[in-house]
């Protein structure tokens, strides 16, 4: 099923400089002169298209830098008179909206925090009825597409058509490398569910570290992204928030310069012809996988049933001991990532599971299903 949005496509209502589309600037808006003085040097790459900073700055616990408020907004604006640069800044409540866009502010955000919130996304939306300006929508904290889909309907309800949306990894409590896992495949579930969304990559969040910054930013361009949301600072070792993952306008020139744009298509017929060939065997493989998988799965039902008429549990941990050590070897001489080989033979043995214990319990269902449907009598009733 896609998703229907009436919006306009980026290029459209946003002049890019270069591409991609870069949006930078400082985490935080912390005094004018740090903020002008990235804002030139940003400038001067010729690199960045669109000027952030944060002005208001949710944060997780109380007594942290929480944004300069409204005072930066007159920073920001001066910024902008200065080096030409439009400006962004995130919005979390219809007064941020109302102040931002007093002040000439050229395009807006919501962040994961507030994505999160339902009656937060529809505050901003009724405070947005009216308005033509840019919107982005960042994704929620936690991994959850619905929350993600719903807030950019309500923006869009609100008549925003400028409407684009921001990948900036989500919450987990497994441990990894970045701050936020990216989670790719809802970035790719969102771009399936409406293809003419643009959407932007925010490898700080991602991140959490700017060392990261530029394998992120290339796999979000290879995936087809539109931009990156990029922080940077003047002197990112004393930032007053997230130091870590901002990085100079020096080094993001530098990290600029060295990703590898490439194209959604190619009109190259040797190319095109190729790639269609190598397609059609994918496919054949495809089909072939899912014919074995149903003929396993056959397979498993029969096992179900002679389990359950010997009085034999479903989970056999040494059997699933030795599936797992098997195919994993077997993967490995494949050259399968051993962490793909596991989430796959996890997801074939689940669905195992789910099929024999249908199995199993197929006569206490219909018993279930039988005393649920009794007439209550009195002398049926407890006494």
């Amino acid at each position: 099923m896609k998703l229907s949005l009436n919006i306009q496509p980026l290029n459209s209502w946003i002049n890019i400089k270069n591409e991609p589309l870069i949006i930078s600037g400082p985490c935080s808006a912390e005094t004018e002169e740090q903020l002008l003085s990235t804002a030139h040097l940003l400038a001067a790459t010729g690199k960045v298209s669109v000027l952030r900073a944060g002005i208001w700055k949710p944060r997780t616990r109380p007594g942290e830098f929480e944004g300069i408020g409204s005072i930066g907004l007159e920073w920001l604006k001066k910024a902008k008179e200065q080096t030409g640069l439009p400006t962004a800044v995130e919005v979390a409540t219809a007064k941020h909206v109302e102040e931002a866009l007093a002040a000439g502010v050229d395009i807006l955000w919501i962040g994961a925090r507030s994505t999160a919130n339902p009656f937060t996304v529809q505050e901003i939306a009724d405070a947005l009825k009216g308005v033509d300006i840019p919107v982005l929508v960042k994704n929620p904290v936690n991994p959850d597409l619905s929350l993600w889909v719903g807030a950019l309907e309500r923006i869009n309800n609100a008549g925003i058509t400028k409407l684009g949306a921001i990948h900036r990894g989500f919450s987990s409590y497994e441990k990894s490398a970045f701050r936020n896992e990216p989670m790719w495949e809802l970035a790719i579930q969102l771009k399936t569910l409406c293809p003419e969304l643009p959407i932007i990559n925010d490898p700080s969040h991602i991140c959490g570290n700017r060392e990261l910054i530029p394998y992120i930013s290339q796999k979000a361009l290879d995936l087809d992204l539109q931009g990156l949301m990029i922080e940077s600072h003047i002197d990112p070792s004393v930032a007053w928030t997230d130091a870590k993952q901002q990085v100079s306008p020096a080094a993001l020139e530098e990290l600029v310069d060295r990703l590898s744009l490439r194209k959604a298509e190619s009109k190259n017929e040797e190319f095109v012809d190729k790639l269609a060939d190598l397609r059609k065997q994918i496919d054949k493989i495809d089909d072939l996988m899912i014919q074995k998988l149903g003929e396993r799965m056959a397979i498993v039902e029969q096992i179900g049933i002679y389990k359950r008429d010997n009085q034999v549990t479903i989970l056999q941990v040494n059997r699933w001991d030795e599936i797992m050590q098997k195919r994993g070897a077997m993967g490995k001489v494949l050259k399968l990532d051993p962490v793909f080989t596991e989430k796959f033979l996890e997801l074939v043995h689940g669905e195992s599971i789910r099929k024999q214990t249908l199995i199993m319990n197929e006569g206490k269902a219909a018993a279930n299903v039988a005393e649920a449907s009794a007439p209550v009598t009195v002398e049926t009733l407890p006494g």
